[in-house]
């Protein structure tokens, strides 16, 4: 779909069981590094703890289905998932280019062992600023933080 039609709009908790399988379904195909334990547990998690606790939620639907999704923290991209057979097709692209133009994103997290988001975000203008040894459960997944470049 040419990026000119891909259409954002709001998510709001009635889309919460869709948004964990948009979630589930990328994960399952860029996060490799994940044991199906660690996948069950964040997905326990998705509409009571993580999808609630972001400001803003919007996604792209395409024939009455969600996508791709963001959320934001303040300027902060928290999340960021599209359905792996949308990968490719500008929707993430979309939903970041809107996160910083119209909400003035200009951080994300990123897994270290997600080369492919890594990329993905270096080519929109991110650079990386940080790492930590382990995700924020205490996971022994490195988490690369990123600042959107000025200028």
């Amino acid at each position: 779909m040419e990026k000119s039609l891909l259409r954002t709009e709001s998510a709001d908790p009635r889309d919460y069981a869709e948004l964990t399988r948009v979630w589930e379904a990328s994960v399952r195909a860029t996060h490799r590094f994940l044991q199906e334990s660690d996948i069950q547990e964040i997905k326990s998690r998705m509409a009571g703890e993580y999808l609630p606790g972001v400001e803003r939620l919007r996604c792209i639907r395409e024939e009455g289905r969600i996508v791709a999704f963001i959320g934001l923290a303040g300027t902060h991209i928290a999340m960021l998932f599209v359905r792996p057979d949308r990968r490719g097709t500008g929707c993430g692209r979309r939903l970041v280019e809107e996160a910083v133009a119209r909400y003035g994103a200009r951080t994300v997290d990123t897994n270290e062992q997600n080369e492919q988001a890594t990329g993905f975000y270096l080519r929109l203008g991110f650079a990386v600023v940080g790492r930590d040894e382990g995700d924020d459960a205490g996971r022994p997944f490195p988490i690369l933080h990123l600042a959107l470049r000025e200028g």
